[in-house]
């Protein structure tokens, strides 16, 4: 460019790296092939309770922030990979044959992502790989995704998995569904409506009939009061608690 004399300037031009709280690495952003779950059904059916008045969201002006966040206009794909050490391992396993060169046979192309299989334990992965590759199941190499599921997955499935599901266990069967969640107005899609929305997929019920939506406040430093926790976060200066006005609260 500068030989054709199309180049106007150069100058050094500073980046912003971001670090690694933890372990104070550099992030580099890399593309990688994510897991998404396809919630089009699971929020038509959860709208539709709604409408229907079998689950009541109070006070019902929140109505309308359920009807923006589930709506068919508003509604995507919800990624659930997470590229972290903790929580839930996706239950996804790559399938090869023996002596398959890896390098040709990779778990990120295209040509091969119908090798994934999905099922709630390797060896009922390797019995679906077995037939999907036609080898006895001895002959199926598994590598299961690193990834792990979203923090909101896991969450969503909290109103039976902590009973025993999917085990007809008798907590399950003596506490699930229950009657009234009381949570704050924030979370209202990215909990409430995750619990909805896979209790009705994976159980065929509403995991609850009432959603109470209490009143938050929140203050310079950033403090949310909730009737079931509260959290401070302290900004520049260090405090007991604080509130929105002159007084101070001490928690």
């Amino acid at each position: 460019m500068d030989e054709v004399g199309l180049l106007r300037k150069k100058y050094p031009k500073p980046m912003k790296l971001g670090f690694c709280s933890r372990s104070g690495d550099v992030i580099e952003p890399m593309i990688m092939p994510q897991w998404f779950v396809d919630c089009s059904t699971m929020a038509a059916r959860s709208v539709a309770a709604v409408k229907e008045g079998k689950l009541k969201i109070r006070p019902d002006f929140h109505e309308k922030t359920w009807y923006q966040w589930l709506g068919p206009d508003n509604i995507r794909p919800w990624c659930v990979s997470r590229q972290l050490w903790w929580g839930h391992r996706i239950p996804a396993y790559f399938a090869t044959k023996q002596g398959e060169d890896p390098e040709v046979v990779n778990k990120n192309s295209d040509a091969y992502k119908n090798r994934w299989v999905v099922a709630r334990s390797e060896a009922a992965a390797r019995e679906q790989a077995a037939k999907l590759l036609g080898v006895p199941a001895s002959e199926v190499l598994l590598d299961q995704d690193e990834d792990v599921l979203d923090t909101w997955f896991s969450s969503g499935l909290f109103p039976f998995s902590v009973l025993g599901w999917p085990n007809d266990t008798p907590d399950l069967k003596g506490f699930f569904p229950t009657s009234l969640l009381e949570t704050g107005l924030d979370i209202l899609f990215f909990w409430v409506a995750r619990m909805v929305m896979m209790s009705l997929e994976l159980t065929d019920q509403l995991p609850f009939t009432d959603i109470y939506l209490h009143a938050m406040v929140s203050s310079q430093v950033h403090m949310c009061l909730c009737a079931h926790s509260c959290v401070l976060r302290v900004g520049q200066n260090r405090a007991e608690g604080s509130c929105n006005n002159s007084n101070r609260a001490t928690f």
